[in-house]
């Protein structure tokens, strides 16, 4: 089963909303929030990864690109 998340960050927190599952989490780093992102999956799932049932997380993210200033060449 692949479970997808949409990724943001809002400002705060980086954020993880399911996408065709009610599951949300956060967290203050992009590490953090992939860790708790796991645990909110295994509890959602728990009676699914017992029966040996494969769940694969992927996320969607968007975040912004800025112009990079260039230093003068000598």
């Amino acid at each position: 089963m692949i479970v997808k998340f949409d990724v943001y960050f809002d400002g705060e927190y980086w954020c993880a909303r399911g996408i065709d599952e009610d599951i949300f989490t956060q967290g203050k780093t992009l590490d953090e929030l992939m860790t708790n992102l796991r645990e909110a999956v295994e509890i959602h799932f728990e009676e699914e990864i017992e029966r040996g049932e494969e769940i694969v997380v992927m996320t969607l993210s968007q975040f912004e690109v800025s112009r990079v200033e260039q230093a003068a060449s000598s």
